[in-house]
């Protein structure tokens, strides 16, 4: 059974009442994420779609500037009740907002749009559904495809603004055909492998309005673990900010 509550350096966790508990690939993704948009400036106005334990959003919230504020999104109730409480115990809680409610239905305040979209969203569209209705929400995309994220996502995001998202390896060559379609372009793409003997099984993809110079390659990677079952260098660099323990 999954702790009901994760630690990190400058925030905790709790994740009692979610059904996806926090994991190794979403901190990568958090903290990936934040490493690429530091880089960028002007990033002001950021939206979580499906935020969960609220973990993508306080990954952010530590990194990005403080004028930043961040909007989390998520559908299920309980999940909604416990980010909240998550963002109120942080040193960013006028920063974060949560708002209850499907993507698809979601009225930004005051007409907002978006430097940055973030989302770990349903991964399995058309496989078997657990049992758990609670996890098939947070699991399977049977309350939001991926072609009806990027519709969601499309009239939030600002001209100049950027999506990130993780998706399983084996499906990132049919989203960014996908997100094409849409007038995004991928820029920036991450793979993630448990060791080197291990194949790809997570993509971190970083889209903008502006199609790259050259196109990123899917094969990039980040490895977990090395040869010795030791965290790789390259997972230490990333996540040393947030882990309590590195």
């Amino acid at each position: 059974m999954a702790n009901s509550f994760f630690r990190f350096k400058k925030f905790t966790v709790n994740q009692g009442n979610c059904a996806m508990k926090v994991c190794t690939d979403a901190c990568i993704f958090g903290a990936w994420t934040a490493e690429k948009m530091t880089a960028i400036p002007g990033i002001r106005n950021i939206l979580d779609i499906g935020a969960g334990t609220g973990l993508l959003s306080l990954m952010l919230a530590q990194t990005m500037p403080q004028e930043a504020t961040i909007d989390a999104v998520e559908i299920d109730e309980g999940a909604a009740r416990q980010t909240r409480a998550n963002f109120a115990y942080t040193p960013w809680k006028q920063q974060l907002s949560v708002y209850n409610t499907p993507i698809q239905q979601y009225q930004p305040p005051a007409g907002t749009t978006y430097d940055l979209i973030v989302t770990n969203p349903p991964f399995f569209e058309n496989d078997l559904p657990s049992a758990s209705t609670k996890r098939n929400l947070a699991l399977h995309s049977a309350a939001l495809t991926l072609k009806e994220l990027l519709e969601a996502v499309n009239p939030l995001l600002k001209p100049t603004g950027h999506l990130a998202i993780l998706l399983p390896y084996h499906r990132a060559r049919n989203f960014i055909a996908e997100a094409e379609k849409q007038r995004l372009f991928l820029n920036q793409a991450t793979a993630i492998r448990q060791t080197f003997l291990h194949s790809q099984f997570r993509s971190m993809l970083l889209f903008s309005r502006t199609p790259a110079v050259t196109p990123p390659s899917l094969s990039q990677s980040i490895v977990i673990k090395d040869a010795a079952g030791n965290y790789s260098e390259a997972f230490r660099k990333l996540l040393t900010p947030y882990y309590l323990y590195l």
